[in-house]
């Protein structure tokens, strides 16, 4: 009987991150999610075939130790990831936070994760963001390292075709997660969103982790370097 091939998900323990592991579970996986905090962690519901992990993408003793708890490899999702809202990100540490999270820590994973996936022949998806094609004026930092995950796709794409590795991302539109709950409270702001988004809803984690199952299969096998928006339409318009 063939393995169980294995998904690795940063961030995977709320949000889209966690949207993404239930739909790689009923795709067959063995997934492991990660959280930064022990509640985080704590908090993940028991389901066969998914384990957890703490992991803090900024500390290198911290991505290695999770790179060693696998012999093998076939899918590395970076789903962690930072903001600071109302203007937070104009102090240069905070900044400098963002980026060193959501950029440097993608990064961080990818070479940790190459020989694996390479042996595998196996597949990268990182989390980019409608901000990585529009300016967000409140979050600098954000913004920069969501367009920087655009083109850290496509380099790494580039880079390690020959090896059989593909590097894809994707770009959420408004998804209802944590990190977003007051903006849909927000009725002016919500409406605002739904206004602009033409299939006038917010998106939930299921409909970005349908999409991850895609590209991580044999069904995309001819798809790297591509950032795919998922975002009701708001891009469009």
């Amino acid at each position: 009987m063939p393995r169980r091939r294995r998904a690795v998900i940063t961030g995977g323990a709320r949000g889209i991150g966690f949207g993404i592991a239930m739909a790689m579970l009923d795709a067959d996986y063995e997934v492991t999610v990660t959280g930064f905090s022990e509640e985080e962690v704590a908090a993940v519901p028991e389901r066969a075939h998914l384990s957890v992990g703490k992991l803090d993408v900024t500390q290198a003793e911290s991505v290695t130790e999770l790179d060693e708890r696998f012999d093998e490899l076939d899918v590395l999702v970076n789903c962690a990831g930072i903001i600071f809202r109302d203007g937070a990100e104009y102090e240069i540490d905070t900044f400098q936070r963002v980026i060193d999270v959501n950029l440097t820590g993608t990064m961080r994973m990818c070479i940790a994760s190459r020989p694996k996936l390479a042996a595998a022949r196996g597949t990268i998806v990182n989390t980019a963001s409608m901000l990585s094609f529009f300016g967000g004026p409140l979050v600098p930092a954000y913004t920069a390292s969501k367009g920087g995950i655009m083109q850290l796709t496509k380099s790494l794409a580039v880079a390690w075709a020959s090896e059989g590795i593909r590097v894809n991302a994707i770009a959420p539109g408004w998804v209802v997660t944590e990190l977003t709950r007051n903006l849909v409270s927000d009725k002016t702001r919500s409406a605002q969103i739904l206004e602009r988004t033409p299939q006038k809803r917010w998106g939930d984690p299921a409909d970005i982790a349908g999409v991850v199952v895609f590209l991580c299969s044999d069904a995309a096998r001819f798809i790297t370097g591509a950032i795919l928006p998922i975002d009701g339409g708001y891009a469009a318009t």
